[in-house]
């Protein structure tokens, strides 16, 4: 099992600073499944190259080993573990470029945070279950020319046809530290075949690696599955946590919808009449631990924390720009011990099971879900009404109908908020939560918020659901 790092970085040796290893000596380390080799086919002031090179010892790997990948009794003596990438490479990287990993250099600081030119080789990756295909789709979205050609099962016999492994090349400038990271999570992820027993702290190794690029990756929920060996529970939550940082474009975009809608409803202090409907329906049900999904800035929690009522309060939100702006306007840091102990601000998302939303008496999700294209709609009433299943959850959304109200279709304003992926009439809304009620065991009561004209209804309509 190979992997050649390469740089022609000038003076290319300092591979060696960043590796912290001698371009000069061969290195051997003991695995306990075999041995690591690190040395340097060339080093050049113009090009340098590192190796690491593992001897599996397969035998040794299963030995003794009960519910192990390879527990059959040939595949002790015939198997691929010695000749193809594998997670035993990756734990070989943590033990091997531990310091190179973390992004740390004595000799070299700047250079370790210093974008390089880099080129990793494996002769055999395993690529199961998408090919090249799968292959790229986790490389290139992270900037890398990729360079990948199939190997046939055995040379000397063409009519058996081609395996699934690759000899594969990436390409990129790029800090070390980024590059290993990429390898580290992303080989046993095409491997498919985790050598060990995959538990709770796998999630906080791919979240530590992941973090700064797994959220925003394009295959991460295919990513997190693989990695988690398809529990699950593990990828959930992991997914769950993988919250994407906030585009600025989209944050600018959402922020000049909120000014356009604003307007239209402070005429008739639809804000102020929202959040006293929510918190009448909160105080109602008796509850004493409440979630504020989609928070926001803060409105509601404000208002919740005034009522003694409400034991302890989690807000959440997906913007940690808008956790940042409730965190000043509730004045956290200036609160009483007291108060400030029942308030408690987490980052996360509603597209994902999340186990820190369970064993709630109650939920509000204000104004949220017309923020949500279809497809996340669905994850999301799973992630509420499934998975943290409150007793209660009091929910609010426009009603399309009063839009007429506000005269919007005459200044081609198709809904009151740029970000809104639709607004409902009361019918559909109505026909949604009786769906989402009889799915998961609630019983929902509708009432309208605001202004109520007699042919178009309210500006607000809201959906209280209890579980028994």
């Amino acid at each position: 099992m190979l992997l050649t790092i390469t740089t022609t970085y000038k003076p290319a040796t300092d591979l060696g600073y960043l590796l912290h290893k001698n371009p000069a000596k061969c290195q051997e380390f003991e695995m306990t499944f075999g041995k690591a080799y690190v040395f340097f086919p060339e080093a050049t002031q113009e090009r340098c190259t590192a190796a690491l090179l593992l001897d599996v010892d397969p035998v040794g790997l299963v030995r003794g080993r009960r519910g192990s990948i390879m527990s059959g009794l040939l595949d002790q003596y015939v198997n691929d573990r010695p000749y193809a990438a594998s997670s035993l490479l990756s734990v070989a990287m943590t033990q091997v470029f531990g310091s190179a990993l973390r992004g740390q250099s004595n000799d070299r600081p700047e250079l370790a945070g210093t974008a390089i030119p880099l080129t990793a080789k494996i002769p055999a990756l395993p690529c199961r279950h998408g090919g090249d295909v799968f292959l790229r789709h986790l490389f290139e979205p992270l900037g890398y020319k990729v360079e990948a050609s199939r190997l046939p099962l055995d040379e000397t016999f063409p009519d058996w046809g081609e395996g699934p492994y690759f000899a594969v090349e990436i390409e990129k400038t790029t800090t070390l530290k980024d590059l290993l990271t990429h390898l580290y999570v992303l080989i046993p992820v095409l491997d498919d075949n985790k050598h060990y027993y995959v538990g709770d702290d796998e999630v906080e190794k791919l979240l530590r690696k992941g973090e700064g690029w797994l959220a925003s990756h394009p295959e991460k929920e295919a990513i997190a599955r693989r990695y988690l060996k398809y529990q699950p529970s593990l990828a959930r939550e992991a997914l769950a946590r993988l919250v994407e940082e906030e585009d600025p474009v989209l944050a600018k975009e959402e922020e000049a919808g909120l000014t356009a809608e604003e307007p239209l409803e402070k005429d008739i202090s639809l804000n102020e009449a929202r959040l006293g409907a929510v918190m009448a329906a909160l105080k109602g049900t008796g509850a004493k631990r409440i979630l504020d999904l989609g928070c926001g800035e803060g409105k509601l929690l404000r208002e919740l924390l005034k009522e003694k009522q409400f034991e302890q309060i989690t807000g959440m939100d997906v913007s940690v720009r808008s956790l940042e702006t409730a965190h000043e306007r509730l004045r956290l840091d200036r609160l009483p011990a007291r108060m400030k102990d029942r308030l408690k601000l987490m980052h996360g998302s509603l597209l994902y099971r999340d186990r820190r939303l369970e064993g709630f008496d109650a939920a509000a999700v204000v104004e949220v879900i017309e923020h949500l294209d279809p497809p996340r709609l669905a994850a999301a009433e799973r992630a509420i009404f499934e998975c943290a299943k409150p007793r209660t959850v009091v929910l609010t959304t426009p009603n399309v109908e009063y839009n007429v109200m506000w005269k919007l279709a005459e200044s081609s304003q198709k809904f009151r908020h740029g970000d809104h992926r639709f607004e409902w009439t009361r019918q559909e809304f109505q026909a949604w939560a009786n769906g989402i009620a009889n799915r998961f065991g609630y019983k929902v009561t509708f009432l309208p918020v605001g202004p109520e004209d007699a042919t178009v209804g309210s500006p607000t309509q809201m959906g209280v659901f209890r579980r028994d």
